[in-house]
C-alpha cells in the first residue's frame, strides 16, 4: 500500500518553529560567528567522527592561533595536534590541514573555492564537507548530507536510500531549492536532540503526525 507523500512544506515549517530550542551544529555556529569559508572548511574537517562540543572547543583553540592558510602552515603538525586533541583522528587531520592549506595557496591564491567540483579536489574533502562549505560558508545552493540528514530523511519516508551520497542525489531531485541551505542545520539539530538514532523521542516530535517512522522499532 502506498503512503501519503510527506508534506515537506509543513515539516520544514514545524521544524523551523521548534528549532529555537535546539543548538545549531557547531560548524554552522562557527560560520555565523566568523563569516569565513576557510574556518568553516577546517572546522568541518575537525567535525568528522567527532561530537559537536569537542569540535567547537578544538576549533576555538586552533583558530585562536591561526585563521588563514598561511598562518595555519606556520604551525607545525605537532602543534596542531595538541590544539585539536581529542578530535577523532587528530594526527591524520593535522597533516590534512597542512595539505589543504598548501593546495589553497598554490592553486587558489589562498582562498577557499566556492565551487563544489573544485572543493572536491582538495585532500580529504568529501561531498559532505564540500556541500557544507558551499551552503554555510558561502550561502550558495547545496545539500549537505551527514548521518543525521540521511537517517531522518529516510525515517520520515521522504526518500528511500541506502547511503548519504544517494540521499543527497535524491534530495537534489525532490527537495524544493528554497530549503536546500537550511535542510542540513534543521535535520542535524533535530536528529541530535529529538530524532535520535536509537529510541527517538517520538513523544516530543514536532512532526510526529507526518512521520512514517521507517525503521523505528522502539521510541520514547
Amino acid at each position: 500500500m502506498s503512503r501519503t507523500p510527506l508534506p515537506i512544506h509543513a515539516v520544514i515549517r514545524e521544524l523551523k518553529s521548534a528549532s529555537a530550542a535546539w543548538n545549531l551544529p557547531s560548524v554552522s555556529q562557527i560560520a555565523a560567528r566568523t563569516k569565513s569559508p576557510f574556518l568553516v572548511l577546517i572546522s568541518c574537517l575537525l567535525s568528522l567522527r567527532t561530537k559537536d562540543a569537542v569540535t567547537s572547543a578544538a576549533s576555538d583553540r586552533l583558530f585562536a592561533r591561526a585563521k588563514t592558510p598561511r598562518q595555519m602552515l606556520a604551525l607545525a603538525p605537532c602543534a596542531i595536534q595538541k590544539l585539536i586533541y581529542p578530535v577523532a583522528f587528530y594526527r591524520v587531520k593535522s597533516k590534512r590541514i597542512h595539505e589543504i592549506c598548501r593546495h589553497l595557496i598554490s592553486r587558489f591564491q589562498g582562498r577557499v573555492p566556492n565551487d563544489l567540483t573544485a572543493l572536491l579536489t582538495l585532500p580529504g574533502v568529501g561531498r559532505k564537507t564540500a556541500n557544507l562549505v558551499v551552503t554555510v560558508g558561502f550561502g550558495s545552493l547545496g545539500i549537505c548530507v551527514d548521518t543525521h540528514v540521511h537517517r531522518v530523511s529516510n525515517r520520515l519516508g521522504y526518500v528511500r536510500t541506502k547511503t548519504p551520497e544517494k540521499t543527497e542525489m535524491a534530495l537534489r531531485k525532490k527537495l524544493p531549492t528554497k530549503y536546500w541551505i537550511i535542510y542540513n542545520d534543521l535535520l542535524v539539530a533535530f536528529g541530535q536532540t529529538v530524532c535520535r538514532p536509537v529510541s527517538p523521542w517520538c513523544s516530543r516530535c514536532p512532526v510526529a503526525s507526518h512521520c512514517a517512522r521507517i525503521g523505528v522499532t522502539h521510541s520514547r
